[in-house]
């Protein structure tokens, strides 16, 4: 009986390996922008999986398989297809998470995509899950799992309406993505999860470093793709070119990006470099209490002496992000002692034209004008004003050494024709992925909510 059972399971494992290959050749023939991100995992039966991941291996249940293709033909290249969304857009590298409400927001995530692409035959939960994805849209502007993730944190729903829409969206097994005390992969020979790895030798989030650097060198390909040789198609995946956009877009260090203001300027304070400690000790040896060299009482270092930082006012940036942004800023640059004791910054407040010009000579000017700040303007957006003030401004001599300006805005506005004579950066938050190109002399830089 036992062998009989085992030839059984054999027939039933080489069904599913038919059925998992005609499955990823109809997603090949639909989708064949995503052929090499189809061959990346390798295909393992595991006796009591559904369908998993750990970004390297596609771990599969051969009765589970055979379930799903019964119930429709397109069922498994379905689940194919959401699963390796989480691969491309990276959703199994994860932090510290809860892991119910981040299983349920890449799920919405990858969903949401899966109908953009339109390569496989509805299934019966799909009008159920428009549905819902359609009331979040409303909430959400762009449904990434990072968005869907913060939104179900700031909005939280009953436990009973959570489990209900995780059963709902739920395809494949998000238990691989997870690191507690071990990590944990699929065995083959009992149908259950093992311990390859000492505790404590990964942080939590399953992927591999070289997995990570793999999916997204995949990532940044079929953007690549998109964009230029599969246009057509791009303009289907209008969902998956605009999430990976969002996932390959370059993020700028804001504190890195300030020093670029920095001067060079003279504090006194003692220089270690110039600092010889050969002579000092012979002179004492020599002359008892006499150093040949005293140390210097000087040294040259960078901290920010002037600069500007220009803020959007109009209508379309909200007034508790431009405070959340003066206060980063500011955080940033008191915590590195980025000041000298004598400063010359300005703060502008602009929409179409200036409105404020609050000028900062120290640390307590600006605790005071964190304190009485006020938004004003609300209008129309208009970059040039403020590039033309702050030229004026050199050329009264106001600044002696202005290294750049920093302007926070929603980028919808009217840029100079010409470069300043200083670096100028535009701060987007990440929210919105549709920001417009910067001119080519501008520094574009993009913050998450979460940093300000």
């Amino acid at each position: 009986m036992a062998e009989q059972s085992m030839d059984q399971y054999r027939q039933v494992e080489l069904l599913a390996q038919n059925i998992l290959q005609l499955s990823s050749n109809l997603l090949h023939t639909r989708l064949r922008f995503l052929a090499l991100a189809l061959n990346e995992l390798k295909p393992e039966p595991v006796r009591s999986c559904t369908l998993a991941t750990d970004a390297e291996t596609l771990f599969y249940g051969p009765y589970h398989i055979l379930r799903r293709y019964r119930a429709g033909q397109d069922n498994v290249a379905r689940d194919l297809l959401h699963l390796h969304l989480h691969c491309l857009l990276q959703h199994m590298f994860v932090g510290l998470v809860d892991p119910v409400l981040w299983d349920l927001a890449c799920d919405m995530a990858a969903e949401s995509i899966l109908f953009d692409l339109s390569a496989v035959t509805p299934s019966p939960a799909d009008g159920s899950r428009r549905a819902v994805l359609e009331e979040l849209r409303g909430h959400v502007r762009y449904l990434t799992a990072e968005h869907i993730y913060r939104f179900l944190q700031e909005h939280p729903l009953p436990p009973i309406r959570i489990a209900e829409l995780t059963q709902l969206f739920a395809v494949d097994d998000h238990r691989l993505w997870y690191v507690w005390e071990v990590k944990l992969t699929w065995s083959s020979k009992d149908g259950g999860p093992k311990s390859a790895l000492a505790p404590g030798e990964l942080r939590m989030g399953m992927g591999k470093g070289g997995s990570l650097e793999r999916w997204k060198e995949l990532g940044h390909q079929l953007e690549v793709d998109l964009n230029t040789f599969s246009k057509q198609q791009g303009d289907q995946a209008g969902s998956l070119t605009q999430s990976l956009a969002a996932l390959n877009r370059e993020k700028y260090d804001y504190t890195a990006f300030l020093k670029k203001f920095a001067v060079r300027g003279e504090v006194m304070k003692l220089n270690p470099d110039e600092f010889d400690y050969v002579y000092y000790t012979y002179g004492l040896r020599l002359y008892e209490k006499m150093p040949l060299i005293e140390p210097l009482e000087y040294r040259e270092v960078k901290r920010i002496r002037e600069f500007v930082i220009a803020i959007d006012t109009s209508g379309s940036v909200a007034g508790d992000l431009v405070q959340k942004f003066i206060q980063k800023t500011y955080n940033i640059l008191k915590s590195t002692e980025s000041f000298f004791s004598k400063i010359n910054v300005h703060i502008l407040q602009c929409d179409a034209q200036i409105q404020v010009d609050a000028k900062i000579t120290s640390q307590e000017e600006f605790d005071a004008y964190l304190r009485t700040m006020e938004i004003r303007g609300l209008g129309g957006t208009d970059f040039r004003p403020v590039f033309s003030y702050v030229d004026h401004l050199i050329q009264s001599r106001e600044f002696e050494n202005l290294k750049g300006l920093i302007y926070f805005t929603d980028g919808y506005g009217t840029f100079p024709a010409q470069k300043p004579a200083y670096d100028a950066a535009f701060v987007f938050l990440e929210d919105d992925y549709n920001t417009p190109s910067v001119p080519p002399w501008a520094i574009k830089l993009v913050l998450q909510r979460e940093e300000l």
